[in-house]
């Protein structure tokens, strides 16, 4: 299909790759930090421009139509073109002055993450850190963040990624939940405790399995996908739980499970996108991460 746009306003297709790359205007206008009216009008004066409709109404959000999927092609080329442009722009400043915005799952951004970025605010004052707690893979050539901690190895295209270490889990009750229910001696007394579970991750299960237990969903007494949650009701007493055992051995509430042993590990992953690794102030924050939770991991 072949569209020709004369004399077209970028900001108009920047805000419809956008919209059309995130499936809604509110999600875009997060994206972006734009607002929905100004999309909203962006997208509509394109199509009228164009000469035809890009979007159709759905159900949370909007679908492209034909037409539309046809120009998001393009669009979506030049925005990685100027995305990669306004990278290599920013690789060349020596400042240390700014923002750097880390994405890392809710339960590193908030049970391991805190004190390492303290440490390193006394150390680069003049460094604004900014943190999206999700377990979701965030975009970095798009700038939905600068450096990614993950559980996993990314396999987005150009961008640069170091594995740091490996987190060992373990299995967690609260003392107060163990004084009332005895504490398992085997792994597979284990099963006739209250154990906490994710609701539509398989993880757990996953692991379970591994150890030649068969269990499903409707085995765990409570479900939930965030982690950060799960734990909460590990402290608070409801059952058996997992974490990683830099976390709960640090957790005075809580007792780690021995008949448990190992229950494997997760690979921690620091990843930037490769021009942004040589801006002094990403690859500052990069360099500090790699060597701290190194230390965490060992």
């Amino acid at each position: 299909m072949d569209i020709r746009i004369p004399s077209m306003d970028w900001a108009l297709l920047q805000s419809f790759a956008a919209v059309g790359a995130h499936g809604s205007l509110s999600a875009a206008a997060r994206a972006t930090g734009t607002s929905q009216p100004t999309l909203s009008r962006h997208i509509s004066t394109l199509e009228q421009r164009l000469g035809e409709r890009l979007f159709d109404r759905a159900t949370g959000g909007v679908e492209l139509t034909a037409v539309g999927l046809g120009l998001l092609r393009h669009a979506q080329k030049m925005a990685d073109a100027a995305a990669h442009l306004s990278i290599a722009a920013e690789g060349r400043t020596e400042s240390l002055t700014g923002s750097v915005r880390i994405t890392a799952s809710q339960i590193v951004a908030t049970l391991i993450l805190p004190s390492i970025l303290t440490d390193l605010r006394a150390l680069e004052p003049e460094i604004d850190l900014e943190i999206v707690a999700s377990d979701q893979t965030d975009n970095l050539l798009l700038r939905e963040a600068d450096i990614a901690v993950r559980m996993y190895r990314p396999t987005q295209q150009d961008v640069f990624t170091k594995k740091v270490g490996d987190l060992k889990m373990g299995m967690y009750a609260s003392t107060s939940y163990l004084d009332r229910h005895g504490r398992p001696e085997t792994l597979v007394s284990i099963l006739d405790h209250d154990v906490i579970g994710y609701d539509r991750s398989t993880q757990i299960i996953d692991g379970f399995k591994q150890a030649g237990i068969e269990v499903d969903r409707d085995f765990f007494a409570f479900r939930c996908d965030d982690q950060v949650v799960c734990w909460q009701m590990v402290t608070a007493g409801y059952g058996i739980g997992f974490n990683q055992i830099q976390i709960g051995d640090g957790d005075p509430r809580v007792e780690r499970v021995q008949a448990a042993g190992s229950v494997g590990q997760l690979p921690v992953w620091l990843t930037a996108h490769v021009e942004l690794k040589t801006n002094p102030r990403v690859r500052r924050v990069f360099d500090f991460l790699s060597e701290r939770l190194s230390i965490t991991c060992a």
